[in-house]
């Protein structure tokens, strides 16, 4: 049941993020800002780790702020200010690891869980700069249907060993058919873009299976979104260097 509500919420949110690119730039921003708050809330629920709220809302104003700042960017680099909320979230993660009274001989555990938290929340705003860069959305369903495939792939109740082959085998093969029906992509580079997001896709399934079920739904949440989000920073990259 888990691994199956797990793999809904990331359809839902790849759906969520792509469908950005026919409706608009507003409401792409809010809708990465929407996801980094979701998953800042659920994230040290799935790690089990203190100062939930305070940690979460770190997190979450991260990736709201990098998000924002993308979409209000009047250049052309459009990540300019993503390192500098990262760098403040980080900072802020660091004081409230020294204030904190409760959990002390897990502050090292919580400080990495945490930091890792706001670079994946604040690599979200890649989404948005796909957007505003493109503006074409073959890149970005390339992406999202691979990354698709491979979240069912995942789904199945299949060990690990047998399952992350699969999901990048068919996230591979994905990548290019999504490209010959709503794009001018190439096939090769197609296939790469494929089998990068099944990868990511793969490497957090096997992360999430190696950590156990999350307890609460949230922490399902964050777990799901958690391979979805920086997608959009790496698609943003691709895109600038195949378009360069």
């Amino acid at each position: 049941m888990k691994s199956s509500a797990a793999g809904l919420i990331g359809i839902v949110a790849l759906a969520l993020l792509v469908s950005g690119h026919y409706v608009g730039l507003g409401y792409s921003v809010g809708v990465s800002v929407l996801l980094s708050v979701i998953f800042g809330y659920g994230w040290p629920h799935y790690l089990g780790i203190p100062a939930k709220k305070t940690l979460g809302t770190i997190i979450a104003l991260t990736g709201a702020g990098s998000s924002l700042s993308v979409g209000l960017s009047q250049g052309s680099d459009y990540l300019m200010w993503t390192p500098v909320y990262i760098a403040l979230g980080f900072g802020a993660i660091m004081v409230v690891q020294i204030i904190r009274g409760t959990g002390q001989k897990h502050r090292l555990e919580s400080t990495l869980g945490s930091g890792a938290g706001v670079l994946i929340s604040g690599f979200v705003c890649g989404w948005v700069a796909s957007l505003r860069y493109l503006g074409e959305p073959g890149l970005t369903l390339i992406v999202g249907i691979s990354a698709a495939v491979a979240v069912i792939a995942g789904m199945l109740p299949w060990p690990d060993r047998a399952g992350a082959p699969l999901a990048i085998g068919l996230a591979a093969l994905a990548g290019p058919l999504a490209a010959l029906l709503f794009s001018d992509v190439r096939i090769l580079p197609a296939m790469v873009l494929g089998i990068i997001a099944g990868a990511v896709i793969a490497a957090f399934h096997r992360l999430r299976t190696l950590s156990g079920a999350p307890v609460r739904l949230i922490g399902v949440a964050a777990a799901s979104l958690a391979p979805i989000l920086p997608l959009g920073s790496l698609l943003y990259f691709v895109e600038k260097i195949l378009l360069r």
